[in-house]
């Protein structure tokens, strides 16, 4: 007669072994995954998002443009002439989402024009938001878009 072995103590053992693993091992994924937030000052920049609606509402209004080239990779701003004459100030903001430590940000200095380009070539290729805000004659004007930049 051929004895048969009882299987079930080896299952029971492996499945707490398998449960105790992974266990761990979502535990060491949990602790060193890196969440970024998308800016640090979320909350203050939310109170503030109906400034930036009636900005982009004044600067749609005042003929203001953004504009990407992507074989040229260059970023082109316009602003109205006569704004660049009164109290002027601004700048232009690349928000990387994925990698915040990328974001850099340009002064605003548009020629007689009203143009101004940004040199973008140098950037990592891949998904951008291009930013732009100014104040001219106490108020403000906003200007944005989501743009991706061609590997080269």
């Amino acid at each position: 007669m051929n004895p048969t072995r009882n299987l079930w103590p080896y299952g029971i053992i492996a499945a707490f072994v398998l449960f105790f693993f992974g266990t761990v091992g979502l535990i060491i994924i949990a602790t060193t995954h890196r969440d970024n937030l998308v800016s640090g000052d979320y909350y203050e920049r939310e109170i503030q998002y109906q400034n930036h609606i009636d900005g982009a509402a004044r600067a749609r209004q005042a003929g203001a443009s953004l504009n990407f080239h992507a074989a040229a990779r260059r970023i082109a701003v316009s602003v109205p002439v006569a704004q660049t004459g009164q109290n002027f100030s601004g700048q232009i903001e690349l928000y990387r989402p994925s990698a915040p430590g990328l974001d850099c940000q340009f002064k605003l200095r548009p020629d007689a024009t009203g143009g101004q380009t940004v040199d973008v070539a140098d950037l990592p290729a891949g998904p951008w938001e291009v930013r732009v805000a100014w104040n001219a004659g106490g108020r403000d004007y906003y200007l944005d878009r989501k743009i991706i930049i061609p590997a080269k």
